[in-house]
């Protein structure tokens, strides 16, 4: 009998013996919500920082011509002679391209496994209240910066939404020209208004959740993280709203 019974067994094939392969340790931990928050919170960090110091380098608006022009030459010029004209650039341009696609996926995914998670919404009232306006509206503010940033580029970095300069060309070089002619229409001009304020209010809950997702957030700190965070979404939407305004009011231009 015994012999009958092994006689109808199939083979023993070694795929049962075989281990799963191993994914690296940060694709890993990135398939994790965890994962997800860190990378979140890092390339956070990493945008605010380009922000706030773009925004202070455009501030050389106000001191002319010449010496706009002359910062926006300079940054073609990093590292130079180390480096080779605009490579340091490009490199910090594919740079920042990766962690704007890495923020962008990651919150995306979160979005998908919190869904996952918890299908049918909160139906409380009391629930909606509790977060501030700034958390609520996370998701939109995030797409109104990535559309601004798309019309941004386009606008001043390939001239191709921007009005035609005097010899009937975009130029890049003349950098200062085009922020004023640019800024000189009124529709430009609000939308880049309304738009940095909805990047104030995501700069707000963004600087402050990192500090959670990062494990930082005791309750002894809650009052500086609000500070730092107001401090930073203030100092940017003030800076950048400044241009378009300094502009139309005849402030700055050519």
């Amino acid at each position: 009998m015994v012999q009958v019974l092994e006689s109808k067994r199939g083979p023993v094939t070694g795929t049962a013996v075989q281990k799963k392969k191993r994914r690296p340790f940060l694709i890993d931990l990135y398939s994790t919500a965890v994962g997800k928050k860190y990378v979140m919170a890092l390339t956070g960090i990493g945008l605010i920082g380009f922000v706030v110091f773009h925004m202070i380098g455009n501030l050389k608006m106000y001191l002319g011509q010449e010496n706009f022009d002359h910062y926006a030459e300079f940054l073609k010029v990093l590292l130079y002679p180390l480096a080779p004209k605009g490579v340091v650039l490009w490199i910090l341009r594919g740079g920042l391209l990766a962690m704007v696609i890495l923020h962008v996926h990651a919150a995306w995914s979160l979005t998908v496994l919190n869904r996952q998670a918890r299908p049918v919404k909160y139906q409380s009232a009391r629930d909606y209240q509790v977060a501030s306006f700034a958390s609520r509206s996370m998701r939109y503010t995030g797409v109104t910066v990535l559309l601004f940033l798309i019309w941004h580029l386009l606008d001043l970095t390939w001239g191709v939404v921007n009005t035609v300069g005097a010899n009937g060309e975009f130029v890049k070089g003349d950098v200062y020209d085009n922020v004023v002619r640019s800024f000189d229409r009124w529709p430009v001009a609000v939308f880049y208004i309304l738009a940095n304020i909805m990047l104030g209010t995501h700069l707000f809950h963004g600087t402050w959740s990192l500090f959670q997702s990062l494990g930082w957030n005791s309750p002894r700190f809650n009052q500086w993280r609000r500070g730092i965070a107001a401090g930073v979404a203030t100092v940017v939407v003030v800076g950048n709203v400044s241009f378009p305004i300094a502009v139309l009011a005849g402030i700055v231009g050519s």
